[in-house]
């Protein structure tokens, strides 16, 4: 079983997102298939969705107020509670691949902006298509250094435009649950900016005893009630997937102003039951057991 999503917001997804769900929801179910473990079923399925330019991962990531792309993600394996994570890195084709560098060849969980692009490279991490250093935009610059109040009022603003974040959910046929996201950013968000991705507990949370999440949406409102681990800890106190989902996105409303309570949720148990909630218009997600075609779709209230 896995489920993917390609962000929530407010604009319905393309066409081509759609395609492009569907063909990670297939890859990453063929790894399970053929009896790969849940963690590379969750990488191949963002990877392929980081490297379609579709969304705001990877390759298609937001450019940040100084004009630089800058990217977060991470992934968690349900089986023995590992996990990596990368934030700030630039220049990577692939940040999920990295963030498993990260959880596998270090002891660390968490690693940030020049170093882990370091050690993208010692490990042979492939480069994105350009190369080339991006230019900062002089223009953001000046205006992040004249007219801050201004740019956070169009921060806000372009909150309704789709997020874009991508992630996957995967259980294998040994009973191991996995985790994963990556992103971009929001909107005309300040360089050094970390919302929820690479956040585990906020953006992630795996564990085979319980269940598995990927969260997406206004990363400060997932942060601030660690909605991963929430869901996962209602999980454990016997809530169903649908209503761990939403009660924590219920709560994340009621304890935070609503305008900020934009978020979406892929939940997994350890039994295949599964749920896919939201509390913005739309969240472009998807789902595949094996049986007959993905089912792909941006409402799933």
């Amino acid at each position: 079983m896995i489920l993917v999503h390609g962000g929530a917001g407010a604009r319905a997804m393309s066409p081509r997102q759609r395609g492009c769900l569907a063909e990670a929801l297939v890859a990453g179910y063929a790894v399970l298939r053929r009896g790969g473990p849940a963690v590379t079923a969750v990488e191949e399925a963002i990877r392929l969705l980081e490297g379609s330019g579709l969304f705001n991962a990877g390759t298609g990531s937001r450019r940040q107020l100084d004009g630089v792309r800058r990217m977060d993600a991470a992934i968690m394996d349900g089986h023995a509670l590992r996990a990596g994570a990368v934030a700030a890195i630039e220049r990577v084709r692939y940040p999920i691949s990295v963030a498993r560098l990260v959880m596998e060849k270090t002891g660390h969980v968490l690693v940030v902006g020049a170093p882990a692009l370091r050690l993208a490279r010692h490990c042979g991490a492939e480069r994105a298509p350009s190369e080339r250093r991006e230019a900062p935009d002089p223009r953001a610059a000046r205006r992040a250094d004249r007219k801050t109040l201004r740019l956070y009022r169009e921060m806000v603003r372009q909150r309704k435009a789709a997020m874009g974040t991508v992630g996957a959910v995967a259980l294998d046929r040994d009973g191991n649950l996995a985790a994963g996201a990556s992103t971009g950013g929001i909107a005309a968000m300040l360089p050094g900016r970390v919302g929820d991705s690479p956040l585990i507990g906020c953006g992630v949370y795996a564990d085979n005893e319980v269940g598995g999440v990927s969260m997406t949406g206004w990363g400060e409102s997932i942060i601030r009630i660690a909605a991963a681990k929430e869901i996962v800890d209602r999980l454990a106190a016997g809530a169903s997937p649908e209503l761990a989902a939403r009660q924590t996105l219920g709560r994340m409303a009621s304890r935070l102003k609503k305008a900020r309570a934009e978020a979406g949720a892929l939940v997994l148990a350890p039994d295949g039951r599964w749920a896919i909630r939201h509390t913005t218009a739309r969240m472009s997600a998807g789902y595949f057991t094996g049986r007959g075609k993905p089912i792909v779709s941006d409402s799933f209230k």
